[in-house]
């Protein structure tokens, strides 16, 4: 995620990792710094954005107490109260993107921290719009929002190699059933934005009694389309909770 991120900003990095060698990479792509310690980034920044793994909450926040102004984090299952236990007297934002903040058409859940300063949030939710659409939302809904758009890249990606797959034993040369394919996403994407989000508006714009959508809607029902998606956002959240 911090790589696509920052790929998205498009700006010079200053950054650090645990010596796996991904923040020098990130530096030499995007100009910038890869630095020693997690501490020197503290130094160096007005805002820190955490992007390790959530178990690594108390050892980093060690090394960057007294040097960090203000933490920014996209750790999965970490609530407010955690940041600001670890962080103490410290502004803390916690914000949930989705992959595709790399191309600039992400979406950022954010969940405002109590007493949160308004400028200062101002700022970073800006830095965020860069990436995509910002939605405010109570950290309540959080995982459940997460458990949409965090994951829907992958979703989306894997409906899109089905009907590939599909196409292609159809005899469609791979190359162009993946245009169609993605395309046809895209497209129905700006419809569904275009007619405020009524997903039967613009099934129905398509489907005629009896048609050839129709019979294949009916078939993907009755493959159990809605109850796979029901069962991937339970599983989602409920191994989010052991």
């Amino acid at each position: 995620m911090a790589r696509a991120i920052a790929r998205g900003w498009g700006d010079p990095v200053v950054c650090s990792d645990n010596g796996s060698g991904r923040a020098a990479a990130l530096a030499a792509e995007l100009g910038g710094e890869a630095l020693a310690t997690n501490s020197e980034v503290a130094e160096r920044s007005d805002l820190v954005l955490l992007c390790h793994k959530p178990a690594q909450l108390q050892s980093v926040a060690a090394e960057l107490n007294g040097s960090v102004k203000a933490v920014g984090s996209v750790l999965g299952a970490t609530s407010i109260a955690a940041l600001q236990d670890a962080y103490p007297g410290v502004q803390v934002f916690r914000l949930m993107p989705n992959t595709a903040v790399e191309v600039r058409r992400g979406v950022v859940c954010y969940s405002p921290a109590p007493d949160v300063d308004a400028g200062l949030e101002a700022e970073v939710l800006s830095l965020f719009e860069r990436l995509g659409s910002v939605v405010t939302l109570p950290e309540s809904q959080i995982e459940a929002a997460t458990a949409v758009m965090g994951v829907g890249p992958a979703y989306q990606a894997l409906l899109a190699e089905a009907q590939v797959d599909a196409a292609v034993r159809r005899g469609l040369p791979g190359r162009l059933a993946a245009l169609l394919v993605t395309e046809t996403m895209a497209g129905t994407a700006a419809l569904l934005v275009e007619h405020e989000y009524d997903t039967l508006a613009v099934r129905r714009e398509v489907t005629s009694p009896g048609g050839s959508t129709a019979r294949g809607l009916a078939a993907l029902e009755h493959g159990g389309v809605r109850a796979a998606f029901d069962d991937a956002i339970d599983a989602v959240l409920d191994g989010g909770r052991r």
